[in-house]
């Protein structure tokens, strides 16, 4: 029997297995992790993913984020009408019951339909916080490819920052996407940030709204802080690490060099539970400084914001990548605040 302490296990785990090979992307206002191996395709006011792989398909189109009705199963009814209903003779969704993420609401529905004589599944996911919504929809013509949509909405992170402009002023396409313009390519925050899920139901994922997230402040007088922030549904405490030091570069070879770290458990706001608010400090936990050299190269496209791909020899405290073989390679995209908050009272 499988318990659902083994599924969040298992998700913990595939998460962490994405965080060392993830393709990070941002489109619009939302981060996610690419699917590896498909063909991506920028459109006018989407994003899309293909495969064609031994008879059968799938394509994945994320969308440019539209005026919310203010509810979300309006918000859903509205987008499968226009995005999947459109010429199609297509069933009546099944839908879930809308599920909380982050400050925001997310709904899945999959109806079915047919293709030159082919059974096609259409699985439309929409997020909406009442003011804007999203849609993320996925074509399919056989299951097979029904797990690497789940890695994509699993990864997904909208920027509560822009979600909160008012939708006249919402940037054209590429307005989300900025460039690196300190003199140092390197100098920003970068961020990896994944959501915690707690299974399937009728084969649509399930948020749990924890999460976890890592991220370097590269600064320009040289040095660093990096943090992370693990708060998961399933576990009473919440994890912390604050690392400082310094980091050079040559060429494209990035050196971290750690003066000091350490990492803690935090209890949870016993009262309200909100991810957002810290309990009190529990214990110190496990942690090792170390020092890296890395290969980076850095995406600055029109269409997303930057990314920056770490490549090392090793797997390191920081990045992780104990759970794979090497060569390891962390990819961070670049923000202009901060997603980690310190613990009140917090001192390094």
């Amino acid at each position: 029997m499988i318990t659902f302490n083994k599924i969040v296990t298992t998700s913990i785990l595939h998460m962490l297995s994405i965080f060392s090979y993830s393709q990070q992307r941002s489109y619009d206002i939302v981060s996610y992790t690419a699917p590896n191996s498909w063909t991506e395709t920028l459109g006018n006011g989407n994003v899309s993913y293909s495969r064609i792989e031994n008879g059968n398909w799938a394509q994945i189109t994320i969308y440019k984020s539209t005026a919310s009705t203010g509810n979300i199963d309006a918000d859903f009814n509205k987008d499968w009408n226009e995005l999947v209903v459109v010429n199609k003779n297509i069933s009546s969704p099944q839908k879930t019951k809308p599920q909380p993420k982050d400050d925001w609401a997310a709904m899945s529905g999959s109806g079915t339909w047919q293709y030159n004589g082919v059974n096609v599944t259409s699985q439309l996911t929409v997020y909406s916080n009442s003011k804007v919504c999203i849609s993320i929809l996925c074509n399919f013509t056989t299951n097979l490819y029904l797990k690497d949509y789940q890695t994509v909405l699993a990864s997904v992170f909208i920027n509560p920052g822009n979600a909160q402009l008012n939708l006249d002023t919402i940037p054209p396409q590429n307005g989300g996407s900025f460039a690196v313009t300190n003199k140092n390519p390197v100098v920003g925050i970068w961020i990896v940030n994944q959501a915690e899920t707690r299974g399937f139901s009728n084969g649509h994922l399930m948020y749990s709204g924890g999460y976890m997230r890592k991220e370097y402040q590269i600064k320009e007088d040289g040095t660093y802080i990096f943090r992370e922030k693990n708060w998961l549904a399933n576990n009473e405490i919440i994890y912390f690490v604050y690392e400082s030091g310094t980091w050079t570069m040559d060429g494209n070879k990035l050196t971290i060099t750690p003066k000091k770290g350490k990492a803690g458990w935090w209890h949870k706001d016993k009262i309200t539970n909100d991810v957002n608010k810290w309990g009190n400090y529990q214990k110190t936990a496990a942690y090792k400084i170390q020092s890296a050299d890395y290969t980076f190269e850095i995406k600055a496209e029109s269409n997303y914001n930057s990314s920056i791909i770490l490549n090392c020899s090793k797997a390191t405290e920081r990045d992780g990548g104990q759970l794979n073989n090497s060569p390891y390679r962390f990819v961070y995209v670049q923000r202009k605040e901060s997603l980690i908050d310190n613990p009140p009272g917090f001192k390094f």
